[in-house]
């Protein structure tokens, strides 16, 4: 077998295959898209453009897991002529002073896209002195994904850039493919599919078998009481005059083609719409109920209904929650599944059929069970257990309801203990999907099938990487199941058809947006912005966000506009502006639940006290949409509106979505940075009083005295001397007087002007 030679990568240690000595040597001559079978070594091609570029400068490889980011880091360390210090793995868990110091001494850097994205933004380092971009499970880089952000901070910022993507899977849509090729600048496209001459030596067999059982009577049953209340929601959107498809075809494309229509009638100011806005959402809870009965089993539906139980049953809960719960229909499938002591979908008894079948044929080998929800993944956990077969369980790290998350730190142990044989069967969501490099992974079991042709192949690739595999997917007989079967499938040729054509060499370009063709006056706004930065440099205006705001856009966006920018732990508020200006950004779903459900007018009390100049940002809707969000009285809303104004003095604003939140911030640190900041007085309205009313004005800026308390006391003490003079228990000895207004009077006598 013909190896590598390559100063930068040990002898003996890569295979030489032609297929990739070509892609990697096109790779070197421009930014370049790979699209490869799973198995067929895309990282070895990433390994021998790395090996090359090192003489040039610093590699940052990213990839969008943890584990993904511990199994390159391992890889490459192998595989590279690299002393320990000069390869670094950041994930969240290291520290910003420490990311900072081994950025400098790293040599090869691999991290999850977050991490870089808010050092960069941070200021922390650069990605001037990189050489190479390696961007893993690259079909991510879409939308607001933070691939996307460092891949054009890259571009414009590295003295010498070349960008590398790489995927199995970029999906059938040539829009999706054009909009990645576009985020990462892409020249070069260089695929294969399993049938290429140069490639077939290489690719181990996979079976696949698609295995059908049977419904049971009682998840029909429940299929007809939800199929009925989705047939009246139909009739519903009809007679309001919407285009609706017949039930047999609500899918998802369908559902969001209907809120199409209801957003237009929104932007008309149709009334109706906020109907239609309330009848779409109980569709979309109705049809996952059909999800959970077809493809999940009655453990998972059982879960579903009785979390819409919770929530409609709840004063906070959604008005199509509460309007599905008060349905006679929906009571009586209540009452069917409390009858239900055990899971009565077939597959689940198939799963262990088909687990237990592979282990008894070979003891040592490894079985992924694939399920996409994660009651599934618990139930087939427990279901296995149950039948004596161990299994461990691969989740997201995000918890929610009873369903607890794993950690990064044990995603990675339980890939450990399933690599090395610990647990034999691995039952995953979709986060054990993409790349895991598991060789001795013998078989895949799709629980359900998905329509995803990008998630189908990913799910598939887990198997037949270094020796034969095989793959089963269950499907439900005379469900959406037998329809994802075909929708995948198809979606997948089209896909192989989209990468041989891309081997022509024309790269797709995203076509421009007619929506940005004319500029709007926020984009003026924006642009006047960044070009007096520009301008203007040596004076940057500085924004300090909290932590957790990097998961919105707004800071990307700051960052392109040029503004410095702190990243931080605030106590209040979300963005804090000079000494003066706290701003606290919520969207306007969050503004109306946080109203209902929290604390608001706690928090808005919180940042009126914290600052001389408290903003609050409602983004994604103007007042009018507020009053549909939730149950709640229009009066209510305008109500909260006024108080937040005028009894607290917070300043609203409402923005359109966060590149505009982002304009307004910027502009209020354009005028802390450059005006002479002139105090606001905290008494803003010093209108004649009576001596009587003055001195209760004075006493009541304390704290904890409210008007009766300051009525009371001065009557009994007759002068403010007299009241900041006495002590506590002079103080109490008023009626209504309790130990902490008389503490707060004392306090504020005897604190110290710092």
């Amino acid at each position: 077998m013909p190896y590598v030679s390559h100063p930068n990568i040990p002898q003996d240690t890569i295979e030489e295959r032609a297929y990739q000595t070509n892609i990697a040597r096109h790779a070197l001559d421009g930014n370049t898209l790979v699209v490869l079978p799973t198995g067929m070594g895309k990282t070895a091609v990433a390994l021998r453009v790395a090996a090359e570029r090192l003489s040039i400068g610093k590699i940052l490889m990213l990839a969008p897991t943890k584990p993904l980011v511990e199994q390159h880091y391992r890889y490459f360390s192998k595989n590279l002529l690299l002393e320990e210090h000069d390869v670094a793995m950041f994930t969240g868990s290291n520290p910003p002073a420490k990311r900072i110091e081994m950025w400098g001494k790293a040599k090869l850097c691999i991290s999850t896209p977050e991490v870089i994205k808010n050092d960069l933004i941070a200021e922390r380092y650069s990605l001037h002195d990189v050489s190479l971009l390696i961007v893993d499970e690259c079909h991510r880089t879409v939308g607001n994904y933070a691939y996307v952000f460092i891949a054009e901070r890259y571009t414009a910022t590295a003295s010498q850039p070349l960008i590398l993507g790489m995927t199995a899977s970029p999906g059938s849509d040539p829009e999706m493919v054009a909009e990645i090729c576009g985020h990462l600048s892409v020249s070069i496209v260089e695929s294969r599919v399993e049938t290429d001459a140069d490639v077939r030596a290489y690719v181990h067999e996979r079976e696949i078998e698609y295995r059908s059982v049977d419904l049971p009577e009682d998840l029909w049953l429940a299929l007809s009481v939800l199929n009925s209340m989705i047939d009246d929601r139909l009739v519903t959107l009809t007679d309001l005059n919407y285009r609706v498809p017949r039930r047999e075809a609500l899918s998802m494309k369908a559902l969001n083609g209907v809120m199409a229509q209801i957003q237009t009638r929104m932007q008309q100011r149709d009334r109706t719409a906020y109907t239609a806005m309330s009848v779409h959402a109980e569709l979309m809870k109705l049809k996952h109920g059909v999800t959970m009965a077809e493809s999940q089993g009655t453990t998972a539906l059982k879960a579903y209904l009785s979390r819409l139980e919770s929530e409609g049953a709840s004063g906070a809960g959604s008005k199509a929650s509460k309007r599905i719960c008060s349905d006679e229909r929906f009571q009586r499938l209540l009452a069917l599944a409390d009858n239900w002591k055990k899971e009565l979908h077939p597959k689940a008894d198939e799963v262990v059929r088909i687990v237990r079948d592979q282990l008894v044929e070979d003891a040592e080998s490894r079985v992924i069970v694939f399920a996409t929800y994660r009651d599934g993944v618990s139930m087939l956990v427990n279901h296995l257990a149950a039948a004596g077969i161990p299994a461990i369980r691969f989740v997201g790290q995000a918890s929610r309801d009873t369903e607890k998350g794993l950690s990064q730190k044990e995603q990675i142990e339980a890939i450990r203990q399933f690599r090395e044989g610990e647990f034999h069967v691995l039952v995953a969501t979709s986060v054990g999907e993409e790349g895991l490099d598991i060789p001795s992974t013998d078989l895949v079991v799709f629980y359900e099938s998905v329509p995803s042709e990008v998630r189908s192949i990913q799910r598939k690739g887990r198997t037949g990487r270094n020796s034969s595999g095989k793959i089963i997917v269950l499907i439900t007989k005379g469900t959406t199941d037998e329809t994802f079967r075909w929708v995948s499938n198809t979606r997948e040729k089209q896909m192989q058809k989209g990468v041989k054509a891309m081997r022509s060499g024309n790269v797709p370009v995203p076509a421009p947006d007619p929506a940005k063709a004319q500029m709007t006056l926020a984009d003026a706004v924006l642009r006047a912005a960044a070009s007096s930065a520009e301008a203007d440099d040596a004076e940057r205006p500085a924004i300090v966000i909290d932590n957790r705001e990097m998961s919105s856009k707004v800071a990307e966006h700051l960052s392109n506009l040029g503004a410095k920018i702190t990243l931080a732990a605030l106590p209040v508020g979300d963005y804090a502006i000079g000494d003066r200006v706290l701003v606290e950004r919520k969207t306007a779903q969050d503004f109306v639940d946080t109203l209902v459900d929290r604390d608001l007018f706690g928090q808005v009390k919180s940042l009126a006290e914290s600052a001389s100049r408290p903003v609050l940002i409602v983004e994604g809707g103007s007042i009018a949409d507020l009053y549909e969000l939730r149950n709640i009285h229009p009066n209510a809303i305008r109500n909260t509106l006024a108080s937040i104004a005028v009894d607290f003095d917070v300043s609203l604003v409402f923005t359109r979505d966060a590149e505009e939140t982002a304009g307004m911030l910027y502009a209020f640190a354009r005028r802390d940075l450059g005006e002479a900041k002139s105090e606001r007085s905290f008494h803003r309205h010093k209108s004649a009083r009576s001596g009587r009313e003055e001195l209760e004005y004075i006493l009541t800026a304390v704290p904890e005295v409210g008007p009766k308390s300051a009525r009371d006391i001065l009557s009994a003490f007759g002068t403010l001397r007299a009241v900041f003079s006495a002590t506590a228990e002079e103080l109490m000895k008023v009626k209504g007087v309790g130990e902490k207004t008389a503490g707060g009077i004392v306090g504020a006598a005897e604190r110290k002007y710092e």
